[in-house]
């Protein structure tokens, strides 16, 4: 069964993303499957380096220590097919009506959804502002934080819902509400 809408999530680091869609995971249960486009990204680090995927996969310290070697090799592999990565996360997707790609970082990302399954995205864009994400353990990053992985969308304005994930954010049941308006039609 093909996914009948995509949630497309966008945000920067420490925005709120991995708390918002694990929680909108939840509540929509096994109606649901979420995706990371990131994840054939860190197998094959994993897989490369001996590392620990699930530790590659997680939100600690850990893949911090990987990640500007990750964005390099990704975009060297984004500058021969750029829809390389979403096409291997949809590939291994559950089959499940709701779809939530967790990660969004690039136009062509946007593109390459937009691409193979048209009317059936949506896409999300989490903001929230420094001082909040400081206070969720962000800390600048020189060749992280300025490079296209984390800068491309931040004059991307097609969103279909951008929520406040910071300082006078919304509650979490008024946010997911918002999102779930997005699903009205299932």
């Amino acid at each position: 069964m093909p996914p009948r809408i995509i949630l497309l999530f966008s945000g920067k680091r420490k925005s709120g993303k991995d708390y918002l869609t694990d929680n909108l995971k939840k509540l929509l249960s096994d109606r649901s499957e979420v995706i990371k486009i990131s994840q054939p990204i860190k197998s094959h680090w994993a897989k490369e380096k001996n590392l620990n995927l699930n530790e590659l996969l997680s939100d600690g310290e850990y893949k911090e220590l990987y990640r500007i070697e990750m964005i390099k090799w990704s975009d060297e592999m984004r500058d021969q097919d750029y829809g390389c990565f979403c096409r291997v996360a949809c590939q291994n997707a559950a089959d499940k009506p709701i779809w939530i790609v967790s990660d969004i970082r690039r136009k062509t990302d946007i593109l390459w959804f937009k691409e193979n399954y048209g009317d059936l995205i949506r896409s999300i864009r989490i903001s929230a502002d420094l001082e909040t994400r400081k206070k969720r353990g962000f800390q600048f990053t020189s060749g992280v934080d300025d490079v296209t992985s984390e800068c491309d969308l931040d004059d991307y304005t097609d969103w279909d819902l951008v929520i406040n994930n910071g300082k006078g954010r919304q509650q979490l049941e008024e946010q997911l509400g918002s999102i779930l308006g997005l699903l009205s039609h299932l």
